[in-house]
């Protein structure tokens, strides 16, 4: 019988189809998504190594589901993962999530990564591209999306956000999501959206950055930051411009771009020191809400929490960088499966790095379960 924490890990995965012949099914699916879940959330990589995690933690599984045949090749595992409809297993990751989360996400990022080593020349098969939902302060993956290149994120994004609940988020996305689609999207899903804007908007751009040149920010709202480590002092000055009705008169050029609901322009200036050499850039912002200059330093800092929280981790954490799936679905589930692993590691209590938090439930099936309950 199915322990009451591998029932709701499952649970929200009923929707998902047996790509087998029924006839032919040895393994059930639950089973073969169990142990490929557990098996990397302690530290497996592959196949082969989630198959001989299985068998050594044997007794373990049996006490979570009956494993009455013990655990598929690696062979059928892999080639399972890879028949699994990725579109409907990333829908059910979702409605997973959300049984996680305790409150609304205050701040939700949204960037792409690449995984290099899952395309496949020979079949003209370009590297999987996914796009993924961040909540920065719940440290949560909310969803993700594929798409086949980065091109491809302008259409990947509103299928993401239509499975996220996003009442009351601020969502923030580089200069490739400053669409007006994907701005009137988050605003119907219940958001507001922080887009940042470069020359992919050559006109728009163009006036703000020309805007914050002749005004006297310091009568804006302004926030200033100071990092420094290893030998770097960074400074930023965070300005907010609520006065845009100069954007939305009617004396605007015909075939500007509207972006709905737009409430605010911002600016962020950065300097750099690094020994005798200094750096300047500014970067410019659309927000639909009329965010004060600290919350807007706030969302601009948690956006690049994607990347060191999220991408970083998956490369150097879970290595999947180097992962080599190639075929049918394959990479884009493994990137779910670790997505749900990542979530799971994340929830624990304890003061363990999360590479510590995979060696231990690799040591201890009892510190495993605990992951698994979100109890550790």
């Amino acid at each position: 019988m199915a322990s009451d924490s591998s029932t709701s890990l499952i649970e929200p995965f009923a929707a998902l189809e047996d790509p087998r012949q029924s006839w032919k099914v040895l393994y059930p699916l639950e089973e073969i998504l169990l142990v490929v879940l557990c098996a990397t959330v302690a530290g497996a990589e592959d196949f082969v190594e989630i198959r001989r995690w299985g068998v050594v933690n044997l007794t373990f599984l049996r006490r979570l589901l009956p494993f009455a045949d013990g655990i598929a090749s690696h062979d059928t595992l892999n080639d399972v993962i890879n028949a699994i409809d990725g579109e409907l297993f990333g829908r059910c990751f979702g409605e997973w999530v959300e049984s996680l989360r305790q409150a609304e996400p205050d701040i939700v990022a949204i960037d792409g990564k690449t995984s290099r080593r899952t395309h496949d020349r020979g079949k003209e098969r370009g590297p999987l591209h996914l796009v993924s939902a961040w909540a920065s302060r719940q440290r949560l993956v909310l969803g993700q999306q594929a798409c086949e290149a980065k091109s491809n994120e302008i259409t990947a994004i509103p299928l993401l956000l239509d499975r996220l609940a996003l009442t009351g988020a601020l969502v923030t996305i580089d200069a490739m999501g400053c669409q007006t689609k994907i701005a009137q999207k988050i605003i119907d899903r219940g958001g507001d959206y922080l887009l940042a804007i470069k020359e992919n908007w050559p006109g728009l751009h163009g006036e703000i950055e020309h805007y914050f040149a002749t005004t006297d920010v310091a009568l804006l709202d302004r926030f200033e930051t100071t990092d420094g480590d290893h030998g770097r002092i960074e400074q930023r000055r965070h300005v907010v411009s609520r006065d845009i009705a100069w954007l939305t008169t009617d004396r605007r050029f015909p075939g500007e771009p509207r972006f709905p609901g737009l409430e605010a322009i911002a600016m962020v200036q950065t300097e750099v020191e690094r020994g005798r050499h200094t750096s300047r850039e500014r970067r410019y912002y659309l927000s639909s809400t009329p965010l004060d200059a600290k919350l807007f330093a706030r969302a601009v800092r948690s956006h690049w929490h994607i990347e060191n929280r999220l991408h970083w981790v998956l490369d150097v954490v879970f290595h999947e960088d180097l992962n080599r799936l190639r075929s049918g679905a394959g990479p884009q589930n493994m990137a779910t499966i670790r997505h749900m692993a990542l979530n799971l590691l994340r929830s624990a209590t304890d003061k363990h790095s999360l590479k510590v938090r995979r060696k231990s439930a690799a040591w201890d099936t009892a510190y495993l379960e605990a992951i698994l309950r979100g109890s550790a």
